[in-house]
C-alpha cells in the first residue's frame, strides 16, 4: 500500500503514479519551449509495436501568435480552463504502416494503443519537470485535423493541457468541487485471473 497526494493505493506502487493527476487550475505562466521539448521527448520513448513510432505531437505554447488558434480547436467547455494552460499539445496518430519498400501501407491495429503510451510517458515526465497535464478528449477533431495540417490517415487522439497548477477560485464554480485528484476502482473491479467473471 502506497499512499500519496491524498490517494492511497492497494499495492505498493511508486508515489509518482498518485502524483499524476489531471487539473484544470493553471496559472498561465510562460513554459520555456525546452522544458516542452523535454516532456515531448520523454513521451516519444514509448513502447511501440515493431518500433512504428505512430504518434505525432503538434504544439503551441501560450505566448505565441497561434494559441487562441489552438485553443479554439476544443470544445467550450474546455477552453474556458485550457486557455490557462502553458501549451497546448495534439496528439495524432498514423493508422498506417507504411513501409520503405514501397510496398501499399497497411492499417495498423495497435496506432491508438501506442499513441497512449506516448501520453502516459508525457504526463510522468510532465510531473517530474514540475508541472500537470490533462489529456482531453472534448476537441472538435475533424477541424483539429484540417487547421494543424494533419497528412491522410492520421487520427486525431486527443489534446493535453500542460502547465503550473493555480488556485482552484479562479474556476467556474461547477469546476471548483472537481478539482482534486480523484480516485480508482478497486483492483478486483478491472483485473481479472484467467478470465472474466462469469454473470
Amino acid at each position: 500500500m502506497t499512499t500519496s497526494n491524498s490517494r492511497t493505493s492497494e499495492f505498493d506502487i511508486d508515489p509518482i503514479f498518485l502524483d499524476r493527476w489531471s487539473p484544470r487550475a493553471f496559472t498561465g505562466e510562460a513554459m520555456d519551449e525546452t522544458v516542452l521539448l523535454t516532456i515531448l521527448e520523454a513521451a516519444h520513448w514509448a513502447p511501440s509495436a515493431n518500433n512504428y513510432q505512430p504518434w505525432r505531437f503538434v504544439y503551441a505554447l501560450n505566448s505565441e501568435p497561434e494559441w487562441d488558434r489552438f485553443v479554439g480547436l476544443l470544445n467550450e467547455s474546455n477552453q474556458v480552463w485550457a486557455k490557462s494552460a502553458s501549451a497546448l499539445v495534439f496528439l495524432f496518430s498514423d493508422t498506417l504502416s507504411r513501409r520503405h519498400d514501397g510496398s501499399e501501407p497497411r492499417l495498423m491495429r495497435s496506432h491508438s494503443f501506442d499513441t497512449g503510451a506516448a501520453w502516459a510517458m508525457m504526463s510522468l515526465q510532465a510531473l517530474r519537470s514540475g508541472y500537470l497535464a490533462h489529456a482531453m478528449a472534448g476537441v472538435d477533431f475533424d477541424e483539429a485535423i484540417k487547421v494543424l495540417g494533419a497528412p491522410v490517415g492520421f487520427h486525431a487522439e486527443a489534446a493535453v493541457a500542460i502547465g503550473k497548477r493555480a488556485d482552484p477560485a479562479g474556476l467556474p464554480d461547477h469546476l471548483k468541487a472537481r478539482e482534486m485528484p480523484n480516485g480508482r476502482k478497486k483492483l478486483a473491479d478491472v483485473a481479472f485471473a484467467r478470465g472474466f467473471p462469469v454473470g
